[in-house]
């Protein structure tokens, strides 16, 4: 029997400033090959390529990875700054109606980085542009200098709600993690829970409130060293098991098939 297959959003890149591609990080598949036990498969984060019904009918789960780009802040009713920085309008029209058809049928999703942040955004929530520049709080930014470890060194706290579903899952209230991103939620989106915050006040884990399946989001790196990190083993481990599940339930006929119209967004006021 094959693997179940888990579908990881690319990012779009110029080679040579010249050659456009679409392409993922290997850490990526490493995890979800080697500790959640799927088949990863990369996907063209363009709506030219690609669509959300198809994707829920190839894919069993979905890998919302971290990227370079924002999500753009129209897409939670704000204008544009220079804050914001640089944007991929195309994965944001992949990603954000397919975060909520995933979690309106009960496909499992896990969003790392900025797929933490689009989670947030696809469910109504709202973005900090630039979190470094707010009162009391720290700079999460990934260093410019130094090699891979370096950048992808543990280097805060996140601490759980008590007896919350990251507690539980982790075994640990509290967890050193690689955080690396310049933006943040400032608002939480309709049913996102967030479970754990930085000690600046950051959120950094989320998770959709009575979601039919696996639905979290982390603002750290767990890829990075999946397979001996004792915080991203159970969370790429469990997001496997939640796929699998899924497979099963669909070879039963459990799950609807995909297509139905998504329902209207609701933004959170």
């Amino acid at each position: 029997m094959h693997r179940p297959v888990v579908g990881i959003i690319g990012n779009s890149y110029l080679i040579n400033d010249q050659y456009p591609t679409h392409a993922g990080g290997t850490m990526n598949s490493e995890a979800v090959a080697e500790v959640s036990g799927c088949l990863p498969l990369l996907i063209p984060s363009d709506p030219r390529f690609v669509r959300v019904e198809e994707l829920l009918e190839v894919c069993d789960g979905i890998l919302l990875t971290g990227g370079r780009p924002n999500v753009h802040p129209e897409e939670y009713g704000e204008a544009e700054t220079p804050a914001h920085g640089a944007f991929d309008r195309n994965r944001d029209a992949v990603a954000l109606p397919l975060v909520r058809a995933c979690v309106e049928r009960g496909q499992p999703i896990l969003g790392i980085c900025r797929g933490f942040q689009e989670m947030n955004v696809a469910l109504g929530g709202t973005l900090d542009p630039e979190i470094r520049e707010l009162p009391g709080r720290m700079n999460h930014r990934m260093p410019p200098e130094g090699t891979l470890e370096e950048k992808f060194a543990l280097r805060h706290v996140v601490r759980f709600t008590e007896g919350g579903l990251f507690h539980r899952l982790m075994r640990a209230q509290e967890v050193m993690t690689n955080t690396l991103h310049g933006q943040g939620i400032r608002q939480p989106g309709e049913r996102i829970i967030v479970d754990g915050h930085a000690p600046d006040g950051t959120p950094e884990a989320i998770h959709v409130d009575q979601a039919p399946g696996f639905a979290l989001g982390v603002q750290w790196h767990p890829e990075w060293r999946a397979s001996s990190d004792p915080v991203s083993r159970p969370l790429f481990a469990a997001f496997g098991d939640a796929v699998r599940r899924f497979a099963s339930d669909r070879r039963r006929g459990g799950v609807l098939p995909a297509g139905v119209a998504e329902k209207p967004r609701v933004m959170a006021g």
